[in-house]
């Protein structure tokens, strides 16, 4: 019987284009720069979702793979669905990622605290493994093209 491929890590990323702000003494992504700022960076982003650890929630997991009992892979959107939606069910599966420093890493997903918000990390491109931000804030209109899952995991201000 033929063992089957591990799949490429896959970690899910929203686009962002903008601003990399620091105002009020927080990082911000912003549409447009506010007056009152310091801008961080700028131009076209991709913004990941780490997974915070269990009883260490400055630190997160951004996964690209999870494995599940008897070998079921899961890359992507499929991956972040699982331990969102049914990973209670499976608590020793494997999640496969990068930690919000940039190393890879590997964990169970018991050790995954999935009551708190996923941490957002801002990344300079697609193949970036280390973030360039990990802002709290939103600075943009209601109208601006966010995705939902970014406006549902950084507070909204919309100036």
């Amino acid at each position: 019987m033929a063992r089957p491929t591990i799949p490429e890590r896959q970690p899910i990323g929203d686009s962002f284009a903008g601003y990399v702000v620091i105002t009020e003494g927080t990082q911000a992504l912003a549409a447009a720069p506010p007056p009152d700022c310091t801008i961080l960076a700028s131009g076209a982003f991709v913004v990941r979702y780490g997974l915070r650890l269990l009883g260490k929630p400055h630190l997160s997991i951004v996964p690209g793979l999870v494995v599940i009992d008897y070998g079921t892979m899961l890359t992507g959107e499929d991956a972040w669905e699982f331990i969102i939606r049914s990973s209670n069910r499976y608590p020793r599966a494997e999640v496969f990622g990068w930690r919000e420093d940039g190393r890879e890493d590997m964990l169970t997903v018991k050790l995954l605290d999935l009551a708190l918000p996923p941490q957002v990390l801002v990344y300079a491109d697609a193949l970036s493994r280390t973030p360039v931000a990990a802002p709290t804030r939103l600075i943009a209109p209601d109208d601006a093209p966010i995705t939902p899952r970014l406006r549902q995991n950084l507070m909204q201000d919309s100036r």
